[in-house]
């Protein structure tokens, strides 16, 4: 039987909004066909946190792993989606009954709704999350706004708790049209070395 693949990935394009003060996403033909005779060939610049994408600990910790350095499977596994819509701050309490051989939680909040423009506020994350992960074997958490702190945040709370209990982030995810349930996931993150972060192209199956 074949699967049903759902994307979750934001496209990269001019219009896909960068963290305020942050590099924006450009790609344009540095060589057209007609220039080399044979090809195309394009050239993009972007930060490593555009669209959706992960953080290596790196991002928030000078000793912490870098992309190449992270576990694969922790991207190629069993995914269950939690619908959190409408919470202004989601604890552990706002976690579900972990279904037999999930170890990612994807919470849907539905707080980015315009994802042409950055979002003014989205909802808080208790850090408190990090160990109830730990304690049922949830290795990544994935949110569908751009960060698990706040945009003014400089502590960064939620991303120390996670790297403390040794779990992994998944930010701007697209789970608009996604229901709860349980879901193939891959997001391979690009294999750049020394890197702090990077997209991915997220996608589900059902």
């Amino acid at each position: 039987m074949t699967k049903e693949i759902i994307d979750i990935t934001m496209p990269l394009r001019s219009e896909t909004p960068e963290w305020p003060g942050d590099t924006p996403f450009d790609f344009h033909l540095s060589v057209t066909k007609e220039q080399s005779g044979s090809v195309n060939i394009g050239q993009l610049t972007a930060s490593t946190h555009i669209g959706t994408h992960i953080d290596a600990p790196f991002h928030y910790d000078e000793h912490g792993m870098t992309v190449e350095q992270l576990p694969l499977n922790v991207y190629l596994t069993t995914a269950q989606v939690v619908d959190v819509t409408g919470l202004k701050e989601i604890t552990e309490s706002d976690m579900p009954e972990v279904k037999s051989g999930v170890t990612a939680i994807l919470l849907k909040t539905n707080a980015w709704t315009d994802r042409s423009v950055f979002p003014s506020a989205w909802p808080l994350f208790d850090p408190a999350i990090a160990s109830w992960m730990s304690e049922h074997a949830i290795t990544l958490l994935g949110v569908d706004v751009p960060s698990i702190d706040p945009e003014t945040s400089k502590e960064l709370p939620m991303h120390h708790a996670m790297k403390d209990n040794h779990r992994y982030i998944l930010e701007g995810i697209v789970l608009d049209k996604v229901a709860e349930g349980v879901y193939g996931l891959t997001a391979l993150p690009l294999k750049i070395a020394g890197a702090d972060g990077s997209p991915v192209r997220a996608v589900l199956t059902h």
